[in-house]
């Protein structure tokens, strides 16, 4: 389990003046879920956003990715410092903030414009071979790993999903879904394995700035495309009309499909994704269907090509 870090504001102080030879002069705000995030305006005037959260080697190659799709046109925040080790555990970093925007408006179009956003990360991204490592995925997105547990460790709380035994339905489907995922024989691109309305930035329905670049992966896009679209509207749980919308506008952005298999494949990513949240939650003791259904994820795995067969419903 990650730990948020709880960094003081003295630290940070010391921090922001060795790094920026300026103080703190008001904090705009702070936030994050695992990671410490605070908006800062220093006493010369500058407005930024320093980062605090566990070190982990990936984190260099994302502030690779972050800085190459800026220097491409991408909106993505200016990394400004990092991240860098901070003491033994942490990663510190800092980011020029992005003033204005909101997050998405609830309107008809925001799938297309959602997917064309995800579109453009993804083709002006660097190519896996000209970065670093970015393994481990995240949990959530963390079908890829080496070992052959069905389960990564849940990203926000203790405990074992693995030798959790509750919702047996929950381990079939994710068993049926990775079992496609990694067959996928089309190359990994770089893309965000955390695209949904809570790190994204708008202005009216223009896209702003997409943020959380810790997320970035190295994964089919197909896996990436159809995690987003499971996921990315406000509330984070897409209907089933919601990610054929996103799926839809995202292949139009091709023409056709790229790869034979590529939607399919996409709704089993997707479907992957949401069975880890509802493990996740079960594992907390809470409702798992909030998350996932046994009747959505009928339908989720007969669009991703999967048999229903062997589920323990």
């Amino acid at each position: 389990m990650q730990h948020r870090p709880n960094i003081t504001p003295n630290a940070i102080t010391e921090w922001c003046v060795e790094t920026f030879g300026s103080a703190p002069a008001k904090t705009l705000f702070e936030g994050g879920y695992l990671s410490q995030v605070i908006g800062i305006e220093l006493s010369n005037g500058r407005r930024i956003v320093v980062k605090v959260r566990g070190w982990q080697d990936r984190l260099v190659a994302c502030a690779q990715v972050q800085r190459a799709l800026l220097a491409s046109g991408f909106p993505a925040p200016e990394l400004l410092v990092g991240p860098d080790r901070w003491g033994d555990a942490y990663a510190i970093s800092a980011e020029q903030l992005i003033e204005g925007g909101d997050r998405a408006p609830d309107v008809p179009r925001m799938a297309r414009r959602f997917a064309e956003g995800l579109a453009l990360l993804v083709r002006s991204a660097p190519s896996p071979s000209d970065i670093g490592t970015l393994a481990p995925s995240p949990p959530w997105v963390g079908w890829d790993r080496a070992d052959e547990a069905l389960w990564p460790e849940p990203d926000d709380r203790d405990g074992d999903l693995n030798a959790h035994e509750g919702d047996p339905w929950l381990d079939d489907i994710a068993r049926s879904a990775r079992a496609r995922l990694l067959g996928i024989a089309s190359p990994c691109v770089v893309g965000h394995g955390d695209y949904y309305s809570g790190n994204l930035q708008w202005h009216g329905d223009e896209l702003l700035a997409v943020h959380d670049w810790d997320s970035v992966v190295a994964q089919p896009e197909a896996a990436i495309v159809g995690q987003a679209a499971a996921v990315w509207p406000v509330g984070e749980v897409a209907t089933i009309e919601q990610t054929e919308e996103f799926l839809d506008s995202y292949l139009m952005t091709w023409g056709a499909a790229p790869f034979k298999g590529w939607i399919e494949d996409s709704w089993a990513a997707g479907l992957w994704a949401r069975a880890f949240e509802a493990k996740k939650a079960s594992l907390g003791g809470e409702d798992p269907y909030r998350i996932l259904t046994p009747t959505e994820a009928q339908e989720r795995m007969q669009r991703a090509g999967l048999s229903t067969n062997k589920v323990n419903w």
